[in-house]
């Protein structure tokens, strides 16, 4: 069609627009959890999970299912069980994971360590493959070992998961440290200096306060909503995202239903403890695992997220937040169940429509989609810069700083 017949975009069905506005500023997602699916059902063999073919009855992620939702630049979380004896090792091994997942498919993913490789990369027209450590016990109470991931690629890191560790409470868990530990605080300003993200998903409230009172780069939430709209820990305080415009950093909301819907919140509570009694985690989602949900969901019917639920949350965050400080950290392979219409990677551009139908702009779209993220990365960067021309590195450890 030509430019002088082309239709109006305003014209245009809005999941037509949505995929339109998806080519040229693709979606940043926060938070996938590829590498720990591939660590549970394969124990890393990629011929046996080779995302370059169909892998809808094992996986929420495949390469065709990444292109057609229109993701242009993924954090693959390299998360480990907080209970899990040698957590370093098992992060090491994460991260060799995705490195085999970029050099396995050279043409659809490219690694990425900073905000201008992710912009080559969507000139490319390749997925930025960039990783996200969940939760501060990968470091094993050192400043060294932190530096040591940033090294190897990790741009961001959860300060926890979902229990307490020595320095940070956790959202999850009884509090104890009361938000951070002095050793807390320096773990924040070291990742200051090397330029890695500061993540508060997961945290306490406490914790991401202070974690905001004392990060001098813009923080994230990989993948966290609003607690206004659904009343569960995991979720973020309008306290908190009212400061996101001072501090410069970027809420992406999650899809996960138990954070999104809150009759799933007390219905996910019974899953799990049934998971438990059956002598399974209550976040396996292995095909043994799935099996006991399926079993208890016969009986309890799961109550469905849909669409317009995660849209709901993103109305509250813009509003609060401001447009600027709003992203995408959908939690795909790391959650059981997903919303109605969000069932997997290719599911973007359903909620793009849907925010569209709602009245937001293109420009939103894009700042959603693509830019805030690529700005904040970027923002950490020339914070490193700075702090790194004026500050050695610190070798603190928790025994000198929390006693």
């Amino acid at each position: 069609m030509s430019s002088s017949t082309r239709a109006p975009e305003s014209s245009l069905p809005s999941i037509d627009r949505a995929r339109a506005l998806l080519d040229e500023y693709p979606v940043v997602d926060g938070h996938n959890d590829l590498p720990y699916a591939l660590r549970e059902q394969v124990r890393y063999d990629l011929g046996a999970r080779d995302i370059a073919t169909d892998q809808s009855a094992h996986l929420h992620t495949d390469l065709a299912r990444l292109r057609a939702g229109g993701v242009g630049a993924q954090y693959w979380s390299v998360y480990v069980r907080s209970d899990l004896p040698g957590a370093l090792t098992a992060t090491l091994e994460q991260i060799d994971c995705v490195r085999q997942l970029i050099d396995r498919y050279p043409a659809d993913l490219r690694a990425a360590l900073t905000a201008a490789d992710m912009e080559s990369a969507r000139a490319e027209g390749r997925i930025a493959s960039l990783t996200g450590a969940e939760g501060g016990h990968s470091i094993d109470n050192s400043l060294a070992a932190l530096r040591g991931l940033y090294a190897l690629g990790v741009r961001y890191m959860t300060l926890t998961h979902n229990d307490n560790i020595a320095w940070a409470d956790s959202a999850t868990d009884v509090p104890v440290v009361g938000g951070l530990s002095a050793f807390g605080r320096e773990v924040v300003r070291e990742m200051n200096r090397e330029g890695m993200l500061v993540d508060l998903s997961h945290v306490a409230a406490t914790t991401m306060r202070d974690a905001l009172d004392t990060s001098v780069a813009p923080v994230i939430f990989s993948h966290s909503s609003a607690r206004a709209v659904c009343d569960h820990p995991r979720n973020i305080p309008d306290d908190v995202l009212e400061r996101l415009p001072a501090n410069g950093g970027v809420a992406m909301v999650t899809f996960v239903p138990k954070f999104v819907l809150q009759e799933a919140v007390d219905w996910t509570a019974a899953a799990d403890e049934n998971m438990r009694a059956n002598g399974f985690h209550h976040l396996d989602t292995t095909a043994e695992g799935m099996k006991v949900h399926r079993v208890f969901e016969e009986d309890n019917p799961r109550p469905i997220a849909t669409v317009s639920t995660v849209a709901d949350h993103l109305d509250h965050m813009r509003e609060v937040a401001g447009i600027d400080h709003v992203g995408i950290g959908g939690d795909f392979d790391g959650t059981a169940f997903t919303p109605a219409g969000l069932d997997d990677v290719s599911g973007y551009p359903n909620l793009i429509a849907e925010l569209l139908d709602r009245g937001w702009s293109s420009n939103d779209v894009t700042k959603l989609t693509w830019q805030n993220a690529v700005r904040v990365l970027g923002a950490a960067e020339d914070v490193s810069r700075d702090l790194r021309s004026r500050r050695a590195p610190s070798n603190a450890t928790l025994e000198q700083l929390d006693g």
